[in-house]
């Protein structure tokens, strides 16, 4: 691990020479890929210095160990095992930054939300997780752009889909993916039951078209007239898309803008998101299989998360986490929930880092 530290620090002397070299600036593209890499090798650099310095302060301290006098001994035994105990930890930290990073970590997200089991109280509750990611978002300075939305007379949402992006939003979000259960008792419920819906939330990294190519003659591009909410002008031009996606079957309706052409273009973009993430399972599902464990792929197929109203509580299954605050959690304040996951799936990484060296 030390010897890899070692070039990564190499390398970001490099980096460091060559941003200062008057040249760069005439290339504002070179300029801004040598800041990244400088950036991003930044971190790891810092708290390896840190390490090495604590490692030097150990070694000066244990000459004195030797002194003729015993008040220097003494202190030198005691900043001796001071600084020892802090090593460990900056150990582990330093495993945690060499973790292979997710190249999607960096992209901007397509979130889709459709209701499930459950009806128009499963429709509500999409509505209500719907505005709990928009809220995260806004407190992290996200754009949210809505995409498509089907509603229901009740304000629920049968489906929604938006494009949230900003800085890192995939890496925050991508574990959010998954059957999100709700438990309480519903407005039009008399007895007083309580009732469990289900919702799905699908994250999926936005898709340029460098990273996925669709060839014209595998689509199929339909023109509609828009129909359900959306002002007075919503059924009166065939603007609505539905794309096809002939080779995977995918099928794709986009009809929240009154353009046919801006309409088309959303509808690409979540077609390309949805082809990227098939590429991905079927990655993951190819190194779950070879080794026999899926780690960390926020697998969309099982139950996530459970909200209980009556007791105020939100569950995560995967990580067994349990948090007696409801409302907050709803209103967006999320960073508990997404820091547990994310330490979670780091350490399983770790674990499975060190069974495969």
């Amino acid at each position: 691990m030390f010897a890899r530290l070692e070039g990564i620090e190499r390398k970001y002397v490099e980096l460091e020479q060559e941003l200062s070299s008057p040249g760069v600036f005439g290339d504002q593209d070179r300029y801004r890929k040598l800041a990244k890499a400088h950036s991003h090798l930044g971190e790891i650099v810092k708290v390896f210095r840190e390490y090495k310095g604590l490692e030097r302060t150990i070694r000066d301290s244990r000459e004195l160990l030797s002194d003729p006098d015993p008040e220097i001994r003494d202190l030198a035994r005691a900043e001796v095992q001071e600084m020892q105990g802090r090593l460990p930890a900056l150990e582990s930290e330093l495993k945690v930054l060499l973790l292979p990073t997710d190249p999607l970590d960096e992209k901007n997200i397509i979130l889709e939300i459709r209701a499930g089991t459950g009806g128009e109280e499963a429709a509500l509750f999409a509505a209500e997780l719907f505005r709990m990611y928009a809220r995260y978002a806004e407190a992290k300075s996200w754009k949210v752009e809505m995409m498509h939305e089907s509603e229901t007379g009740s304000g629920g949402f049968k489906e929604v889909i938006a494009n949230i992006a900003g800085d890192r939003v995939y890496s925050r979000l991508k574990y959010e993916s998954g059957i999100h259960r709700v438990q309480r008792v519903p407005a039009t419920e008399s007895q007083g039951r309580i009732h469990t819906s289900a919702v799905t939330v699908a994250i999926l990294p936005e898709a340029e078209e460098v990273d996925v190519e669709i060839a014209p003659e595998d689509l199929r591009i339909d023109v509609f007239r828009s129909s359900g909410p959306g002002g007075q002008s919503v059924n009166t031009t065939d603007s609505a898309i539905r794309v096809t996606h002939i080779p995977t079957g995918l099928v794709v309706i986009c009809q929240d803008e009154k353009s046919q052409h801006k309409n088309k273009a959303k509808a690409l973009k979540v077609l390309r998101s949805r082809l990227l993430q098939m590429e991905q399972d079927k990655q993951q599902q190819e190194q779950a299989e070879s080794r026999r464990a899926q780690v960390g792929t926020g697998d969309r197929s099982g139950r996530i998360r459970t909200y209980n109203f009556p007791q105020g509580r939100v569950t995560d299954h995967r990580i067994h986490l349990t948090l007696h605050r409801l409302e907050e959690v709803l209103q967006g304040d999320l960073d508990e929930v997404i820091e547990a996951l994310s330490g979670h799936f780091q350490a399983e990484s770790l674990k499975q880092q060190a069974e495969e060296a």
